[in-house]
């Protein structure tokens, strides 16, 4: 045990091992749920000493594969190190790791994309089958046996509670000042006796600090001492700044006609440098008092709390840069007035979401000119790393925008396309599309309209004439006139990029 240990309670104590040990009672064929989303809070040493035993198993010529279940993505030493040797049998329910995905394209890796906010649900229901083991990175361990959580939430509720074996990860680099600021609502149900969340703003706790956990399933506890696996963003580019200039002017419009507070309505932002360009932005702009309902704490909401332009940033985890981490770290005792961290299945609920009115702001891969959009797949096959929880928050929100540069590939081929090659946002789901070019604001409107809209102020100038005249071929030229498609001559589009060799 470490001098310094933060495991308090003395049955967990006795359970101290090396991650080599705990490793080895995890058992080929099992389902196992680990800790981890978007780069924070996951196991740091045991999917490490994992691989190295699933490389001796491929030495001896045994197959050793598992199924992992997740929170969202993780990082190189678990996601990476168990796919390089093989070790995936299947993944849920996102993820974003080159090796894994190079995998699932490949076909060695089943792969199940799940909406981040079913998963609980689908495992306490059984659909997913059973839970094996449970591998859970915490902050510490206090006297009474409560665990307490570490920068990611996820669904560790939910994989405490259904593993039939629990395995914890005692991470010591984790700031013990996280004490305190999680919420853990333990009163979910399973229908018939499902009751309502008691969440009416972003700032309500409802839970406890602390995850539970039944010590007589504790099999292992490792002490680790790693930082999370968190990129830099970059600094905004001219695309980034722009798209971020249409939303904030649509947002004023949106304030002026009478349709948003003057606080505006809960935040959800999407991970990456688009999202961060709008929340700097409206960092710099006029609006008071704001509030975040997401999933993802970033670089950009924890500049709006240190400035005051919000007050309060509910989420599931905590992703930042390195650099923006250590002043996270150096001021803790004050972001933990402000900073709720949820489980997932309550970051994410769509009851919630609805009832608080959420402005959600999403990335794609490509829209096609009457609003479905594709955030998950290149060329309809090949995916990139999953629907997350941009699902549960476009079909809910109050306002459902999706943002993307015009062009991808050094502007070889358009994000505005006749027909999406893979669609996981209908246009039932989406209200406004912006690029760099402009916004479109699709309420209110039919097929029809909307696809002038798209292609006038979204479209690259390359692109928009090609468009254009498909749309108007179309209506001329197709069966049914509500939504006008030569569907032979939509995918041409997607063919042409494939025989450039952009796959």
């Amino acid at each position: 045990m470490l001098s310094n240990s933060r495991i308090l309670n003395a049955d967990f104590r006795s359970k101290i091992m090396s991650a080599d040990e705990a490793a080895k009672l995890i058992l080929p064929g099992d389902t196992v749920g680990m800790s981890g989303f978007t780069g924070a809070g996951y196991p740091k040493e045991i999917p490490l000493a994992l691989a190295r035993h699933i490389t001796e198993a491929n030495d001896r010529g045994e197959r050793f594969r598992i199924s992992v279940w997740t929170g969202a993505s993780t990082a190189p030493e678990l996601d990476g190190a168990l796919a390089k040797v093989d070790g995936i049998e299947m993944r849920l329910p996102y993820q974003s790791d080159p090796t894994c995905r190079a995998r699932i394209n490949a076909g060695q890796m089943e792969y199940i994309d799940i909406h981040l906010s079913h998963v609980a649900q689908f495992v306490w229901s059984g659909f997913l089958g059973k839970l094996n083991t449970a591998v859970v990175e915490v902050t510490g361990i206090t006297e009474e046996g409560y665990l307490v959580p570490s920068s990611s939430v996820g669904n560790n509720k939910t994989w405490l509670d259904m593993a039939d074996k629990v395995i914890l990860e005692v991470n010591s680099m984790q700031n013990p000042l996280l004490m305190g600021m999680h919420d853990i609502y333990y009163g979910t149900r399973l229908p018939p006796d499902r009751q309502p969340i008691p969440i009416i703003k972003s700032s309500d706790r409802i839970g406890i600090p602390y995850l539970t956990v039944d010590p007589k399933k504790v099999i292992a506890v490792v002490e680790t001492a790693a930082q999370d696996r968190n990129s830099p963003f970059n600094p905004p580019d001219a695309d980034s700044e722009k798209i971020a200039q249409h939303i904030l002017e649509f947002l004023e419009h949106e304030v002026k006609k009478g349709r948003l507070p003057e606080s505006l309505l809960p935040i959800q932002s999407g991970v990456g440098n688009i999202p961060n360009a709008v929340l700097a932005g409206l960092n710099k702009g006029r609006f008071e008092n704001l509030t975040a309902y997401t999933e993802v704490l970033q670089d950009g909401m924890l500049d709006m709390l240190l400035s005051g332009k919000m007050t309060c940033a509910s989420a599931t985890a905590i992703s930042l840069s390195p650099e923006v981490l250590v002043r996270f770290n150096n001021d803790l005792d004050t972001y933990r007035q402000s900073i709720i961290l949820r489980t997932q299945e309550i970051s994410n609920h769509p009851e919630v979401i609805r009832r608080l009115g959420v402005i959600a702001m999403n990335g794609l891969i490509e829209a096609d000119i009457y609003g479905n959009v594709n955030s998950t797949h290149v060329m309809g096959t090949q995916i990139m790393n999953g629907i997350g929880g941009s699902g549960d928050f476009a079909r809910n929100a109050y306002l459902s925008i999706f943002m993307t540069p015009s062009t991808a590939k050094g502007g070889a081929i358009s994000s505005i396309v006749p027909m999406v090659s893979h669609v996981d946002h209908t246009e039932h789901d989406v209200q406004v599309i912006v690029t760099e070019q402009g916004l479109a604001d699709l309420r209110g409107l039919s097929p029809k309209k909307r696809a002038k809209v798209i292609i006038e102020n979204c479209a690259h100038p390359t692109y928009k004439a090609a468009l254009l005249d498909y749309y108007e071929r179309s209506l001329r030229d197709s069966v049914g006139k509500h939504t006008p498609h030569l569907l032979n001559e939509a995918f041409l589009w997607h063919r042409n990029f494939l025989e450039k060799g952009h796959m």
